[in-house]
């Protein structure tokens, strides 16, 4: 196991240190395998370096980019060229933070002791962490989880993002058949604009129980028409578009179109092909929670729970591990629990209320993975109008309110 660090200057993540009157910088940590020996692998991170232009100046000074060797599997090295582990990382917040990302648990002893023997540390990396301030960093001392999306850094912990939802189904619950013609579609997405949306979600494939499932070119049909003109209005300027698909084509049209974000209700179970057509477009990827497909989800089979906290946060991770194993970076990674989709009204509610617990399950396995962004999507669904006796969904608006409330006061980012 290798992990090695980089920065570039970028504007995000992390302010200059040493030599200050330069641009923020992006930090990163990457573990992988390698056949090269250390000071093989220096060799070629200097040339990288070279190739993207660094040149030799001030020591700490402004530089296109910088790569440091941390660990070499458990390899102590001192030599002039060399030091392994990497002898200021404990002084480093900026190194420290995108490192614990990279930990798996701190709770499997040989995890830890593997981490313990290569910090050089007695107290081992997590306490390094916990000493320099641990997640308490995050938002001060310059440093900033941030997702690439587009040609923005975005920082979803600085405030909630807003996703408006356009259907281009007939048969949405909520505003079935209002927008499959374009004029109507592009009306709605300025109509959400001005309310507030930071992201436009289009779904031309229904969800329902029952539904019957849309083809490829069908969904393609549905979508692209109203995807080229939504591109062309000036209130899109500045806003994210994601696509609402399970199928790796759709996913590659709608990117190719200007589309920013993938989001996947199947979370590549319904086709497998999208986990490598994402790693490929290179977009953010949400993963949602489901059991089964949307004729199944709703089952008495799939809506068995003992813990449903607990065991979404384990069946969603799996997913997320998918992902990472098929090449999409956790950095691009945005988790959804799945509210309403193989959950009952009960379970509904324990999840909204366990959105915090969701992390912490996680956490126990992927440091990183609990920190990923949270989405919530739950307007106007039928387990808010059974609490509130509202059978008609436009009625469970103040609902609405008060779950996404609920949700952002529980990590909902």
């Amino acid at each position: 196991m290798v992990i090695v660090t980089g920065n570039v200057e970028l504007e995000c993540a992390c302010v200059p240190a040493y030599v200050t009157n330069r641009p923020p910088f992006l930090n990163s940590a990457v573990r992988g395998t390698t056949k090269l020996g250390p000071h093989d692998l220096l060799r070629l991170l200097k040339k990288i370096e070279k190739d993207l232009g660094r040149t030799d100046g001030i020591r700490y000074g402004p530089r296109p980019i910088d790569l440091d060797i941390l660990f070499y599997g458990k390899h102590h090295i001192n030599s002039e060229s060399l030091t392994i582990p990497h002898e200021r990382i404990h002084k480093r917040p900026f190194v420290m933070a995108p490192l614990m990302d990279l930990v798996r648990t701190s709770t499997e002893t040989d995890v830890e002791a593997s981490w313990h023997s290569l910090s050089k540390c007695s107290d081992g990396l997590f306490k390094i962490w916990e000493n320099l301030g641990g997640e308490s960093l995050i938002g001060k001392e310059g440093l900033r989880r941030v997702l690439p999306v587009g040609d923005e850094l975005l920082d979803f912990a600085e405030r909630t993002h807003v996703m408006g939802i356009l259907n281009l189904t007939p048969d949405s619950f909520s505003d079935g058949g209002k927008f499959q013609e374009v004029e109507a579609a592009v009306n709605q997405v300025k109509l959400l604009v001005s309310e507030g949306a930071d992201i436009i979600d289009i779904g031309a494939q229904s969800t329902r129980p029952s539904a019957r499932r849309l083809s490829v070119g069908e969904e393609l049909e549905r979508l692209v028409p109203v995807l080229d003109a939504v591109m062309k209005i000036p209130e899109i300027e500045g806003k994210l578009l994601s696509v609402d698909t399970f199928y790796a084509e759709v996913a590659a049209e709608a990117v190719s179109r200007g589309v920013h974000i993938v989001n996947d209700v199947s979370a590549g179970h319904l086709d497998p092909k999208i986990l490598e057509g994402v790693r490929e477009l290179g977009v953010p990827y949400i993963v949602m929670h489901m059991r089964g497909d949307p004729s199944t989800m709703q089952s008495d089979q799939n809506l068995q729970y003992e813990d449903v906290c607990k065991q979404v946060a384990s069946e969603l991770y799996s997913r997320v591990r998918s992902a990472e194993m098929a090449g999409i970076p956790l950095w691009r990674l945005i988790v959804d629990p799945g509210i309403g989709f193989s959950k009952d009204s009960k379970q509904n509610l324990q999840l909204l209320a366990g959105l915090s617990s969701v992390r912490r399950e996680m956490s126990k396995t992927s440091v990183g993975a609990s920190h990923m962004p949270m989405l919530v999507g739950l307007s106007r669904k039928r387990f808010l109008g059974e609490i509130c006796n509202h059978a008609s969904p436009v009625e469970r608006d103040p609902a609405t309110v008060s779950a996404a409330t609920s949700a952002i006061l529980g990590g909902a980012t």
